[in-house]
């Protein structure tokens, strides 16, 4: 109550004093033709009242700038004509930085939270732009006195700009406009008018002082590259436009962008093309999880009319057909089949030697630039005595023949709750053990209860809050050792897997002799073009992050090439606005954008709106009727910040709002988009109709009503 008192305070006398200044007409004397005839008299006053007409000068000056007013260009004029260049300069200076400031103040003060909850989301971009280039932003448009300062004034305030840097940058930026404006004020006897001082020459003036930072920018990053690349002898000639180290899926996109540009490229891979989607993620689990769903088909056996159900079968004969699958996909990502696209496959492990050279088994090749793709491995946790037995990870779980009997598993993200799931459907007797109050931190607290309470009714126990202390073996027996609650919580097992995390392969090739700089999460650190330290040399994948999706792997990859090989000409900024991805439990769980947890951890106001897929005609014709929607949007409007569904195939459904969101379309649209009936679809468009039923216009539909009795007579 006090804020909205004090901005409507700021609001009245802000009005009262715009009011004043145009009521009374007081613009006229801040015209060229009033001051150029009161020229005479202004210095004869100020030559017997000095300090008296600096501080009127410089307060109305303030005044005029701190109000946004017109007059300010022309009291430059007059400052120059009654002061000269020096002195005109100094008060100039620091009567339009005060002023610029007080327009700056006022517009936070009035607007900033207002726009940035209204329209925070389209700001990000925005609002980070600011936070690492603000400065340099603001100086450039204070270079050109063309562009209305008080625009940059009031559009500045509500920005993350902070208010001392918009000072010193102003006072700065703003002095050789500032001096050319008085330079020509010193002349004001000869000028017959205002637009007498906007020449070419000047107009072209101010030109090349608004390009001059943007070269300088460039200037400064040729230098800084140059300083990077100085102690590694440029070749003369490069075998390779581009070289791309790891063929896992950003590494192969990557290469194919760049065969498809037509430049040479080369891709160097040290174990199995496809990389971790293909060999030991991906594709394997997705090949699993499908046995392992068939088999809960029939052990659902009345869910579906049927008696009773039993299905025999060999586990090793289930993971060959993973390696089946694996063998069937492996065309889409051979050496072959690159090789075809003018992609040159390398075999061998390679080494960064300089950032224009790579070495492969004793083989060195130059290259203008370098993409690093080497993905990530799976995080091993410092558990004592845990080297001492065989354990699982996400690499070599493949390799088992036989079903584990007693299962322990470490981890509760979507590694291990995918792979919890299918050994537990398969028949183990599954412990799954998650140091966090929950599974699947990332995801809302109602979504991962569901998923619990899932694989509780499958036979899973699920120890949440306890934390993985030693790994014991006791004769033939192995226990994992946990704490909870500060007691020991034993977990016996045959076998363990580890799931807790993936940390990027960093380490190796060469890395730590170029000095190539790391982020506090070990991945590689890069700016916004997927740039690190070295110019020609940028990153994709697990490596870099912060995503470890496929798909995301991918979308960068395009960015790196691009950059890679075009930077010079036209650079991309990585765009990671609208990311989705899935748990493929059953039920899955889809994500993009926003959920409840994030929209409240960064403030954002949102509402809530979900539909129960056990209300979906096909999902009850499938038996699948569980889960739901849910949708955040922006409150008062179809805006939609995120959508979580989990049901089945959430990860097919939720592209219909990936696309929403990726082009602006609201729940309107999707309201009014024709859904096949019946298809799992169909919850999209019934989600977006639960919105709509909570935004009736009420008030329109009383009176409809009423139009509608009056009509029946």
């Amino acid at each position: 109550m006090k804020i909205k008192s004090s901005k409507l305070i700021v609001i009245l006398t802000v009005a009262v004093l715009v009011c004043i200044f145009f009521a009374l007409d007081l613009q006229q004397y801040l015209t060229f033709e009033y001051l150029k005839s009161r020229q005479q008299m202004f210095q004869a006053y100020y030559a017997d009242h000095r300090l008296l007409t600096i501080t009127i000068y410089m307060g109305i000056y303030i005044l005029v700038t701190g109000l946004s007013l017109p007059g300010a260009a022309v009291m430059t004029l007059a400052g120059g004509a009654l002061f000269g260049i020096w002195m005109g300069v100094l008060m100039v200076s620091f009567a339009s930085t005060i002023g610029a400031t007080l327009a700056f103040l006022v517009s936070r003060f009035l607007l900033k939270d207002y726009v940035q909850n209204k329209f925070g989301d389209k700001l990000e971009a925005v609002n980070e732009g600011i936070r690492k280039d603000g400065s340099f932003y603001l100086f450039t448009l204070r270079l050109v006195p063309l562009f209305p300062f008080f625009v940059i004034n009031l559009v500045m305030g509500l920005t993350p700009i902070r208010t001392l840097v918009f000072y010193i940058v102003s006072q700065v930026g703003m002095l050789p406009g500032t001096f050319v404006y008085l330079n020509a004020g010193t002349q004001f006897g000869q000028i017959e008018s205002a637009s007498g001082i906007l020449s070419l020459g000047l107009i072209f003036s101010f030109v090349l002082l608004g390009i001059f930072p943007l070269v300088a920018k460039r200037v400064v990053a040729v230098i800084r590259a140059h300083k990077v690349l100085a102690n590694y002898p440029r070749p003369g000639k490069f075998d390779y436009n581009l070289v791309v180290i790891g063929a896992g899926a950003a590494g192969l996109v990557a290469s194919y962008i760049a065969a498809a540009v037509r430049s040479k490229v080369a891709l160097i891979e040290k174990h199995k093309m496809g990389g971790d989607c293909l060999n030991t993620g991906c594709v394997p689990s997705k090949a699993l999880l499908r046995s392992a769903k068939i088999r809960s088909y029939v052990t659902r056996a009345k869910d579906f009319g049927f008696s009773n159900g039993d299905i025999e079968f060999d586990f090793a004969q289930v993971m060959e057909r993973v390696r089946t699958v694996i063998q069937k996909i492996e065309p889409h990502d051979s050496a072959e089949r690159y090789t075809k696209l003018g992609v040159d496959c390398i075999r061998g492990e390679a080494k960064l030697t300089s950032p224009y050279t790579v070495e492969v088994d004793g083989r060195t090749i130059t290259t203008r630039s370098i993409v690093i793709a080497t993905g990530a491995c799976p995080f091993i946790p410092p558990i004592s005595g845990i080297e001492e037995v065989r354990y699982l990870t996400s690499d070599n779980v493949w390799e088992l023949r036989e079903l584990p009997e007693r299962l322990a598993v470490l981890g509760g993200g979507p590694i291990g709750c995918e792979l919890t799931q299918a050994f537990a459907r398969f028949g183990s007797q599954v412990t799954q053990v998650e140091m966090l109050p929950q599974l699947m931190g990332r995801e809302d607290a109602d979504v991962a209860e569901l998923i619990r309470k899932k694989l509780e009714g499958e036979g899973v126990r699920v120890l949440t809050n306890h934390q993985a202390k030693s790994v014991l073996t006791d004769n033939d027996t192995k226990i994992l050792v946990c704490e909870h609650n500060g007691e020991d919580v034993n977990v016996e097992f045959d076998e363990i897997l580890v799931a807790v995390g993936r940390v990027a392969n960093t380490k190796g090739f060469g890395l730590e002799e170029l000095g190539m700089e790391l982020t506090p999460r070990g991945t590689i650190q890069t700016n916004e073009l997927l740039q690190t330290n070295f110019p020609n040399i940028f990153c994709a994948g697990d490596v870099v992050g912060p995503y470890q999706f496929t798909h995301v792997a991918a979308h960068q990859a395009w960015y790196a090439s691009m950059n890679a090989l075009f930077g010079r000409i036209r650079s991309f900024a990585a765009d990671y606005r609208v990311i989705p991805w899935a748990t493929y439990t059953d039920p899955e769980v889809a994500r993009v954008g926003l959920n409840e947890s994030d929209a409240k951890e960064k403030n954002i106001d949102h509402e809530v709106t979900v539909y129960g897929i056990d209300d979906l005609d096909r999902a009850i014709a499938d038996s699948e009727d569980h889960g739901y929607v849910k949708v955040l949007t922006k409150p008062g409007t179809d805006k939609i910040l995120g959508v979580t569904i989990v049901g089945a195939h959430a990860s097919d459904i939720v592209a219909e709002y990936v696309f929403a969101m990726k082009h602006g379309l609201g729940l309107n649209k999707i309201l009014g988009t024709i859904h096949i009936y019946p298809t799992l679809a169909e919850a999209n468009k019934y989600a977006a109709g639960e919105w709509k039923k909570a935004h009736a216009p009420e008030k329109l539909l009383s009176w409809v009503e009423k139009f509608h009795i009056w009509m029946r007579g």
